[in-house]
């Protein structure tokens, strides 16, 4: 059975899917930006998270 998602949850997911729209509306450039912008988010702040569990000042994923 699959997990619930919180009303929380999805109205982030709808903000990120309204900023996508928003951007793509402004032309591919813009598009193109916001991707290389998340990229560059995710990877930053996944090499930060591995930093701080290998200090052990971050625990793991909950599940």
């Amino acid at each position: 059975m699959p997990r619930r998602r919180s009303l929380r949850s999805d109205l982030y997911r709808a903000a990120r899917v309204l900023g996508d729209v928003q951007a793509a509306e402004r032309g591919p450039g813009a598009l193109g930006k916001r991707e290389v912008r998340k990229a560059a988010y995710r990877r930053s702040g996944s090499l930060t998270g591995a930093f701080l569990r290998a200090l052990g000042l971050m625990g793991g994923r909950r599940r």
